[in-house]
């Protein structure tokens, strides 16, 4: 026996590596199979799953090769570096498999790019690592004197947890001189012991027999088990009871009750007396038959002990002895069949699962799991399927496994996340029913360019403004995520290259704030416009434009400037008026601008000061300066007026001008009748017209003459200072003539030549160049003496 364990524990030390690679099979649905003894330690080497795949290292490491088994229960481990299948633990075929055989482990073999599954099985070899144990140690069996060679007596047999050869191969007794041992084998496949009378016994001679009951199994070496048999010789019963039939057959729900009535047997003894009455009992059950079933001594009816189980034993064969008061016994097989009930719901195994999918992918698979149903028939048949308003679709693929793969390009922003369920029913009264939720995530692609809220934007700067003050913003949204939604600002070079942008303008990147960086002037530059480009921060990044028009508004900065009469002259300008001048007569204009805009530029006049208060008056729209009443020889011959010209701005800002007025007598005057008062006399005195005509032709042709002279000697003093008083104007005013045309009373037309001083950053007025206006010169004494007043005031000489 010491041999014997030395040899049994070298076995279990002793790794059997079997490579199952099956045949080369020629479907996709024969598994590729493998094996291992049990009991071997984990860790241990199944096979090369490498090279069963026909895959070099690099190759199997990048197509991200699994191993998964039903319920996720992981009996083989997968070493990545080596391409090798280990065992995960040790393995127990027993705990495992029970008596079935032969015992195989279903698992999968996963490759995830490209996706591919295979499906393999682990057969699990039993070794001879349990002995038969008898679970009665002392059997009584009563043998009848009369009883003639040849009888035999069934014994209890002994269990065995291994199987196959494995398991109880036959059965010895001890050596004697009445019975043998015959080993017998029943419908299940387990065999028993019959005790066969070799010798008639003779009570008196011997009234009991001690025999040691052996049980040996296959192995090897074998294992064995004892029992002891005690025979009782007993006198004479000739009758032994008999069942109404030898075998029974009964079906019976799984679901029934404990207590429940399976069925009753029933057996006679044609004996009278003691050796008539019967007791019923079970013959050589096992351990489960036991536990699962009892039988009424006296009744013979046979009742539940335990609820049944379709899905772990469909049928059970229980041996029923009735024994009467004498020792004899008879013997019948009732076999029980269980039948199934739908009370399983269907199992769903997830073997792989995706999530996030990247949008805008064609068909990828979501998910690969197997479903199953421990019952059977119509109740373990299984219908799977999804919601119909989902954009994914399921495919049967090997076995009982499914694949959910995506029906079509998914986009993240329409739906960013799908909670899909997984329904699985199976066919069976009542259905039952399992869900599987799964929430599958949308992965943000690029595919969507940042849109501005607008497609252009005007923002109003006042002039004037504050160096980075901020003038406005623009915004544009991107409907992807995370960095593909992140949005920066810039600014695209100005289409007019003369445009200094980089100094008028910057964008915040972060949020588009646009910045003024200087001072703006509206007299300089009034609206600019340019483009902002929004770009976000994907790969590639994808961006738009959006155009902004900067528009600068007015500021009431610039004083309106008086163009005419010229006040910073060192010459004062001298206007001359005749003493027979009429109400109204006009005397002069004076003329300004603003260089502001708008309402800033609007300019009203009015007289400030006078040297006769009420004798002139200004029209406040349009700066003419008229007479407000008669002349009289009182009035002083010179006079200094004062006009303010104030423009409209907030606040107003304002210029005067002086403006000079001589008094003269003679100075002539257009005849300018209206149309309604014409004198009917002057129709009919044709002789007076002719009169005035000549004298004027006469008076032209001198006063020609003098305006000729007069401009050859200006002329001449002119050209040398020309270049330093009023050379090429350059500037925002150009030299031009502003003409102060004579209205309602005035007498002649005067003419001012505005001359600028070249690139003046104030834009101020250098001189005024008068010209001479037309007038006639009488030779009285008087008249001499105002021309040489007016030839002193304008610096010319009249010969």
């Amino acid at each position: 026996m010491e041999a014997s364990g030395k040899l049994i524990c070298r076995q279990r030390q002793v790794l059997f590596h079997f490579l199952l690679l099956g045949l080369s099979l020629a479907g996709a649905a024969e598994p590729r199979r493998y094996s291992v003894v049990e009991e071997t330690e984990g860790s241990s080497f199944v096979t090369s799953l490498a090279k069963n795949l026909g895959l070099e290292q690099r190759e199997f490491s990048r197509r991200g090769v699994r191993v998964v088994s039903r319920g996720n229960k992981l009996h083989l481990q997968l070493n990545q570096e080596t391409g090798d299948l280990l065992l995960n633990e040790k393995l127990d075929r027993e705990d495992l498999c029970g008596h079935t055989e032969p015992c195989v482990l279903h698992f999968q073999v996963l490759l995830e790019s490209p996706f591919e599954f295979f499906q393999a099985e682990l057969q699990v070899i039993d070794i001879n690592d349990h002995s038969p144990v008898f679970l009665d140690k002392e059997m009584l069996v009563k043998v009848s004197e009369s009883s003639p060679p040849g009888t035999t007596f069934p014994l209890k047999n002994a269990e065995d947890l291994d199987v196959g050869q494995n398991n109880i191969e036959n059965y010895i007794i001890s050596p004697n001189s009445y019975f043998r041992v015959l080993t017998r084998k029943r419908s299940d496949g387990r065999k028993y012991p019959e005790l066969v009378l070799d010798k008639a016994l003779d009570r008196e001679a011997e009234a009991e027999l001690r025999l040691t009951l052996t049980a040996l199994d296959g192995g090897s070496p074998p294992r064995s088990g004892t029992a002891q048999v005690y025979i009782e010789v007993v006198d004479v019963n000739d009758n032994a009871p008999e069942f109404e039939q030898p075998f029974y057959r009964v079906q019976i729900s799984e679901d029934s009750p404990i207590g429940f009535l399976v069925v009753k047997v029933s057996a006679t003894d044609v004996d009278t007396g003691v050796n008539g009455e019967i007791s019923y009992s079970l013959f050589q059950a096992s351990d489960e038959i036991s536990k699962t079933f009892k039988v009424d001594s006296l009744t013979g009816e046979i009742e539940l002990k335990k609820q049944l189980d379709f899905e772990k034993l469909q049928s059970y064969e229980v041996n029923i002895e009735a024994r009467d008061a004498g020792g004899f016994s008879g013997k019948c097989t009732v076999l029980i069949q269980v039948m199934d009930v739908n009370d399983h719901a269907p199992e769903v195994t997830m073997s792989a699962f995706t999530s996030p999918i990247p949008e805008n992918a064609p068909e990828t698979v979501v998910a690969l799991f197997s479903v199953s149903d421990l019952d059977s028939g119509e109740n373990g048949k299984i219908n799977c399927f999804i919601q119909e308003d989902l954009p994914f679709l399921l495919k049967s693929s090997v076995g009982n496994f499914y694949t959910l793969l995506t029906e079509k390009p998914l986009d993240r922003e329409s739906r960013a996340e799908y909670n899909v369920t997984i329904t699985v029913t199976d066919l069976g009264t009542p259905r039952l029913t399992t869900h599987l939720n799964m929430t599958v995530l949308v992965s943000d692609v690029n595919d969507n360019v940042p849109a501005f809220t607008q497609i252009s934007y005007t923002l109003f700067v006042r002039e004037n403004n504050s160096p980075a003050l901020h003038i406005g913003s623009v915004s544009a949204t991107d409907r992807d995520s995370s960095t593909n939604a992140q949005v920066t600002y810039s600014l695209l070079p100005p289409q007019d290259p003369h445009l200094p942008l980089a100094s008028l303008v910057s964008i915040n990147a972060d949020n588009g704030h646009l910045f003024a960086l200087r001072s703006l002037d509206y007299e300089a530059l009034q609206e600019f416009e340019f483009r902002v480009r929004a770009a976000d921060r994907g790969s590639p990044a994808l961006s738009s434009q959006a155009l902004v028009r900067v528009l600068v508004l007015d500021a009431n900065d610039n004083s309106p400037f008086v163009l005419y009469p010229l006040q910073n002259s060192s010459v004062p300008c001298t206007e001359l008026v005749p003493w027979a001048a009429e109400p109204g007569y006009l005397v002069t204009k004076v003329v300004a601008v603003d260089g502001d805009s708008g309402q800033n530029a609007w300019l009203s006049y009015q007289l400030l000061k006078a040297t006769e208060p009420g004798l002139f008056g200004v029209w406040a729209h349009n700066g003419e300066v008229r007479t407000a009443r008669l002349l009289s020889e009182r009035e002083a011959a010179k006079h200094r007026l004062v006009v303010l010209v104030k423009d409209n701005g907030e606040p107003p800002r304002s210029a005067t001008a002086t403006l000079h007025v001589l008094l003269v007598d003679g100075f002539s005057q257009p005849y300018l009748p209206l149309p309604e008062a014409v004198p009917a006399q002057a129709q009919a005195d044709l002789l007076t017209v002719y009169l005035v005509v000549a004298l004027a032709s006469v008076s032209s042709l001198f006063l020609l003459s003098v305006l000729l002279f007069v401009a050859v000697r200006l002329f001449r003093r002119s050209r040398a200072a020309s270049v330093g008083r009023c050379s090429v104007p350059e500037g925002p005013f150009p030299g031009h003539l502003v003409d102060v045309s004579g209205t309602g009373t005035l007498s002649q037309s005067y003419q001012y030549e505005v001359c600028l001083t070249g690139g003046s950053g104030t834009n101020e007025f250098k001189f005024l160049k008068p010209i001479i206006p037309n007038f006639q010169v009488h030779d009285t004494g008087k008249n001499m003496g105002e021309i040489e007043n007016f030839r002193n005031s304008f610096g010319f000489n009249i010969e």
